[in-house]
C-alpha cells in the first residue's frame, strides 16, 4: 500500500498518526507512517523544544510533524490572568457545585496547577511555530483551518509540507488558496474539533474541490485497514488517525482512562463545545450528562471554556473514576478493545488495507 504522499513525506505507508504523546508519535514514525505531535498542550515553549529534541535524536532522521491550533484570523488576547477575569462567577460555581455532585475529591493541596491549556491562544500557537522552526519537522498542520499566511510563508521557506484540517469542501478550497499543500478532510465521527459532515460524504466533496493534483487525507471513523481501503478508494492519497493510538502501549493513559477506552462502545461519545469552547466529540459520560441538563450555562468561547475546566478536568482525571474522565475520542472507540503496541496496530493496519484492496480487484 503505497500512494505519492509516501514521497512526499518520506514515509513508508501512507498513515499520518496524530498523538500529544511524543511516544506515540515516534513509534508511528519508526513504523513506517508519520507520527504528528499535537502541540496545543505545550504552555512552556521551552518543554516542547526539549520534546522535539528527544524526537529528533530518538528517530534518527526519521520524519516526523507538528499540529498547532492556530486560527487564521488573530483574535484579541489579553493574559491569562485577564481572560480568567472574563470567566463568569456563575459558570465557576457550576463547576463546583457539579464536581461536588459527582463525588469528585479536590487535587491535592501540594500538586501543580494549570491556567488551562494556553496553546489554543494565539500567541502561544505561534511560539510553538518558532520551536518547531528550529527543528527538522516534515509537516506542520494547523487543526483550525490554514495557518495565517505568514506561517506558511515561513514554513516554506523551511522545507516544511502544510496541512490543514477541513470539515467542508469551501473550507477545502479555501485552504488551497490560502498556500496548504495537503488537505485533512475531518469527518463528524473523528475525535477533538470536528465538522458536521460525516467522513463518506466529506471526502470524496473534499477530492473533487481541490482536484487531483492535492493530496487530500480522510480522517474521522478510521481504525481498521478495511476502512483505509476505503478512504482511499474516496479518493484520499493518504488517511490520518488519531483516536486508535490511544488503545496502545506507548500512550501513557491513567488506569481509569484507559477503562474508560476500552469499554466505550462507538455511540459512546458526544459532540459538544465543554471542553474547549468549540464542537470537539468527547467520551459521554458523567461529566458531559452533567453539561447537557437544562440547568447547565451555555458553554464560553474558546479559549474561556477551556480556562473554567481545566483545573476540574485535572480533578476527573485523578479521581479515579472511569466514568467521568474527560478525553476527546471518535466514535472508532468502539474498536478499541485491547491494549497493543503501536507497531502492532500499524502492521494490523496495513496488513487487513493490503488484503482488502487485493479483494477489490478481483471484483473487477
Amino acid at each position: 500500500m503505497r500512494t505519492d504522499l509516501c514521497d512526499l513525506l518520506g514515509i513508508d505507508v501512507p498513515i499520518v498518526g496524530f498523538s500529544p504523546s511524543e511516544q506515540v508519535v515516534a513509534a508511528i514514525s519508526r513504523a513506517g507512517g508519520l507520527g504528528v505531535l499535537g502541540c496545543v498542550r505545550f504552555n512552556d515553549p521551552g518543554e516542547l523544544d526539549r520534546v522535539l529534541t528527544w524526537l529528533d535524536r530518538e528517530l534518527d532522521g526519521r520524519p516526523y510533524g507538528v499540529d498547532i491550533v492556530m486560527p487564521g484570523k488573530v483574535p484579541a488576547e489579553g493574559t491569562p490572568a485577564d481572560l480568567n477575569s472574563m470567566i463568569p462567577p456563575g459558570h465557576r460555581d457550576f463547576v463546583e457545585r457539579t464536581l461536588l455532585r459527582l463525588g469528585v475529591p479536590p487535587l491535592d493541596a501540594e500538586g501543580p496547577r494549570r491556567d488551562g491549556v494556553l496553546g489554543w491562544l494565539h500567541s502561544v500557537a505561534r511560539s510553538h511555530v518558532e520551536v518547531a522552526l528550529t527543528h527538522p519537522p516534515r509537516l506542520i498542520a494547523n487543526a483550525l483551518g490554514p495557518p495565517p499566511p505568514d506561517v506558511i510563508d515561513q514554513a516554506h521557506r523551511n522545507g516544511l509540507v502544510v496541512a490543514a484540517l477541513a470539515g467542508r469542501a469551501d473550507h477545502a478550497r479555501s485552504h488551497l488558496a490560502g498556500g496548504v499543500d495537503v488537505v485533512v478532510a475531518q469527518g463528524y465521527e473523528a475525535g477533538g474539533h470536528t465538522g458536521e459532515i460525516a467522513s463518506m460524504v466529506l471526502v470524496p466533496e473534499v477530492v473533487d474541490a481541490v482536484g487531483p493534483g492535492v493530496p487530500v487525507l480522510a480522517a474521522g471513523g478510521i481504525g481498521s485497514g478495511r476502512q483505509i481501503a476505503a478512504a482511499l478508494a474516496l479518493g484520499a492519497r493518504g488517511v490520518w488517525m488519531g483516536s486508535v493510538w490511544l488503545g496502545t502501549a506507548e500512550y501513557q493513559a491513567s488506569e481509569a482512562l484507559r477503562a474508560a477506552l476500552l469499554a466505550a462502545g462507538s455511540s459512546d461519545t458526544v459532540r459538544t463545545r465543554i471542553y474547549t469552547g468549540k464542537p470537539a466529540r468527547l467520551l459521554r459520560n458523567r461529566w458531559t450528562e452533567a453539561w447537557a441538563e437544562a440547568s447547565a450555562p451555555q458553554p464560553l468561547p474558546m479559549p474561556l471554556q477551556n480556562l473554567l475546566v481545566s483545573g476540574a478536568h485535572d480533578r476527573l482525571m485523578e479521581s479515579g473514576d472511569p466514568s467521568v474522565v474527560p478525553m476527546p475520542v471518535g466514535q472508532i472507540v468502539g474498536r478499541m478493545n485491547e491494549v497493543r503496541p503501536v507497531a502492532a496496530v500499524l502492521s494490523d493496519l496495513v496488513a487487513e488495507a493490503d488484503e482488502t484492496l487485493s479483494r477489490l480487484s478481483k471484483l473487477t
